[in-house]
């Protein structure tokens, strides 16, 4: 499977430098139908057979404290992933892996600008592996997770097909890109004479097309999301399957999305954020009542409710619409007793909740015109790299949002669960108990005004408090460490040897 999966990269590249070049591709042409199709098997083959070789060198090992992952034929990568920094673990099947019975695992890491895969294993030891890692994650003895197979699951909630489609079809940007298309490109022709030109401009437009249609459709049919010890679990897909993993206590953010073609009839779309990449397109749902949005949150996000969270919502000030006219209208924030929340968007309605526990930093920003208005945004950063802003605040209430918050992040972190989620309570982060307490004001807000920078002021809070981040928040690399192919005498820990994707020992 991976070696023709592979294979396709250099005809690919082909490809695109042929179409670039028009000349090169009409002097190919000429060589004849026969000789092309040659040369083409050729370098397939070629492509074929190092994919083959680079999945055979390719080897794993799980160790006490972290997977190693080692591959590269030519040239060597060595990961080594924290158990403890893992925050989800998910299995793909696209639809050839599926007609042979293979899968692989996407793994996700605090600090790690992208995802590491082991691509692909038996269908059977790719889920093992994945229950061995959630289960050292959780905090389970090695020995144990060894042993502790698949936690079971119960089922919470399935998107039924026909919703899917209804709500798929009331979504604007789908049809406005189909609009586009349909007025544009005829002209854009008929101005250029060009296939490339025209291309080159209605591409993005026909992805547009496809992600909000037939392909939204493929990846989000049959959604089902499940309960069980690991976390929430997440299957969907039509001819590609995926299963992924929400682990309780990762989830930095959620945002509730609400199409405003969707409204009337009381649906949202659930998103969330971890310390890493995550779940795919950060999506926990895709579309859901209210009432069955509130209890999923309610399964990761205890104490959290969304009514409370959304009445808490005060609009943005009336001036805002000299500086953001008609859509100042859709900017809101509040603050519940768990959750800081932000509200964005007219036609589309984003609220933004943020647990207290979850905030890293706070920071105030204005430009020139918003200073004149008295106004600020006030900048909420949480441990999954991402922002919930609050726009339009009147200035004097956003300094005093900036203490209030530091305050609430402080107390809610008391209460975090752990990030090791069986291992029982959370160890205190905060130090000994002369340990230096946190500032509840602004940290580097120097001069009343703030400080100057290219014509716009800020003013920081963070972090929040002198305690670890509980959800994420490592610095870059910390999480996975990229290093040179292991020495042979060091590929081995606590007396294992590493195994092969084909499920073999060395």
């Amino acid at each position: 499977m991976t070696p023709w999966r592979r294979a396709w990269a250099p005809l690919a590249g082909l490809a695109a430098l042929a179409f670039n070049n028009p000349q090169q591709l009409r002097n190919l042409a000429e060589l004849g139908v026969g000789p092309l199709l040659l040369v083409l098997a050729g370098i397939l083959a070629v492509a074929a057979l190092y994919g083959f070789l680079s999945w055979r060198v390719t080897r794993f090992l799980v160790t006490d404290t972290e997977l190693r992952i080692r591959t590269g034929l030519l040239f060597r990568r060595s990961a080594h992933l924290r158990l403890d920094r893992i925050q989800s673990i998910d299995v793909s099947r696209p639809l050839l892996a599926r007609l042979v019975g293979v899968a692989k695992l996407k793994m996700e890491v605090v600090g790690a600008g992208s995802s590491d895969e082991l691509a692909f294993l038996g269908e059977a030891k790719a889920r093992e592996l994945r229950a061995e890692l959630l289960a050292r994650a959780a905090g389970i003895t090695p020995d144990a997770a060894r042993t502790a197979g698949e936690a079971p699951s119960r089922q919470v909630l399935r998107v039924e097909t026909g919703t899917l489609v209804k709500s798929l079809l009331l979504l604007g940007a789908g049809w406005g890109a189909l609009l586009f298309l349909l007025l544009v490109a005829p002209g854009m022709y008929l101005l250029t004479g060009s296939i490339f030109a025209t291309l080159a401009v209605c591409v993005p437009f026909a992805a547009v097309v496809w992600q909000t249609g037939i392909g939204g459709f493929l990846t989000q049919y049959d959604w089902t999301v499940s309960e069980s010890p690991d976390g929430l679990r997440l299957d969907h897909g039509l001819l590609q399957r995926d299963h992924a993993t929400v682990p309780p206590g990762r989830v930095q953010s959620v945002d509730i999305v609400e199409p405003l073609l969707w409204r009337s009839r009381g649906w949202a779309r659930l998103e969330i954020m971890v310390a890493g990449e995550g779940v795919e397109n950060g999506m926990l749902v895709p579309v859901a009542g209210r009432a069955e949005c509130a209890q999923l949150i309610a399964r990761f996000l205890p104490g959290v409710s969304i009514d409370e969270a959304v009445a808490s919502v005060r609009p943005a000030q009336r001036r805002g619409r000299w500086a953001v006219p008609i859509w100042y209208r859709g900017y809101g924030h509040g603050v519940t007793d768990t959750v800081f929340v932000a509200r964005r968007g007219l036609l589309k309605r984003v609220h933004t909740l943020v647990p207290h526990a979850k905030v890293q930093s706070i920071r105030l920003s204005r430009g020139p015109w918003m200073h004149r208005l008295r106004l600020a945004d006030l900048q909420v950063h949480h441990g999954g790299n991402g922002t919930a802003a609050a726009r339009m605040m009147g200035l004097d209430h956003a300094r005093e949002e900036i203490a209030a918050q530091a305050e609430r992040s402080r107390l809610g972190r008391r209460s975090a669960a752990p990030e090791r989620w069986l291992t029982g309570a959370a160890p205190d982060a905060a130090g000994p108990a002369g340990a230096a307490q946190p500032s509840h004001g602004p940290a580097s807000a120097g001069p009343a005004g703030g400080d100057e920078t290219d014509g716009s002021r800020q003013e920081a809070a963070g972090p929040v408090t002198g305690e670890a981040p509980t959800g994420g928040g490592e610095p870059s690399g910390q999480g996975t460490e990229r290093q040179p192919a292991a020495e042979p005498g060091e590929a081995s820990a606590r007396g294992q040897e590493p195994y092969r994707v084909d499920g073999g020992r060395d």
